[in-house]
């Protein structure tokens, strides 16, 4: 059997809730119906928010926090195919909360990988990370991300810019985190169009090309060395990188 939900994570918990208590059997779970010709039976789970609130509150109740918190850091591991390893991992924890940590069991020692993953994700994006002043002066910054870190971002940057007003905005997951003077959160970002930098962003984006490049030293170039530590994927909104490529064109 083929379990088809929509992604979100209300939507999973409904699904937990409904193999619970229909004993359903899933050889998979997918985010949208398959292309491909299948045989097997394929069942529509339907977001329910009582359901979702239901599982919810049981595994808060019963799961240690260390295993919620796995629960919902998988969950953001949204370009993994996690979705029946994470079910079997919340049905062993109703079963025996003290299985949620043994590292013999397949579906245990997936997530605590998946978590090892997320935190090294999580890490570089710390790092790599750009923001720009806007003429209000928010700071603005853009990001593509392998996994939905936004809310690690949020929370890190919140803790290091004190009073200052900023944007976290993911383009790809349609998401941002925003903190000004009345609102601290995640909103969904169905439209956009790019804001307009202040003059000082300019001057200082300009004067940090300008090191980065006088720093270089074309006989000691490593490009190889340079991707290990930097990797592609990270580069995209980062302003040095984005000087290098224009100058190649």
């Amino acid at each position: 059997m083929i379990l088809v939900y929509d992604g979100s994570f209300e939507g999973f918990l409904s699904l937990v809730y409904d193999v619970y208590y229909e004993k359903l059997n899933p050889n998979k779970i997918c985010r949208q119906v398959p292309q491909v010709l299948i045989l097997e039976e394929i069942k529509h789970i339907e977001t329910e928010e009582q359901k979702a609130l239901k599982v919810l509150d049981a595994i808060k109740n019963k799961f240690p926090k260390k295993a919620f918190d796995t629960i919902r850091n998988t969950f953001m591991c949204d370009s993994k195919e996690f979705e029946l390893y994470l079910l079997n991992y919340i049905i062993l924890g109703f079963k025996d909360k003290n299985q949620l940590f043994n590292i013999n069991d397949e579906n245990v020692m997936y997530l605590q990988d998946l978590q090892k993953e997320l935190g090294k994700h999580i890490h570089k994006m710390y790092a790599f990370a750009r923001f720009q002043e806007l003429d209000d002066g928010t700071l603005y910054s853009k990001i593509e991300s392998k996994f939905n870190v936004i809310y690690f971002l949020g929370r890190h940057f919140f803790k290091r810019f004190n009073n200052q007003k900023f944007i976290i905005h993911d383009l790809d997951r349609k998401i941002a985190f925003i903190k000004n003077e009345s609102y601290l959160g995640i909103q969904n970002v169905a439209s956009f169009e790019s804001p307009n930098i202040s003059s000082n962003e300019e001057k200082f984006d300009k004067l940090w090309k300008t090191f980065f490049e006088a720093v270089s030293i074309e006989s000691r170039k490593n490009i190889k060395c340079q991707k290990n530590y930097v990797p592609l994927i990270y580069r995209t909104y980062m302003n040095e990188f984005d000087t290098i490529s224009k100058n190649k064109k």
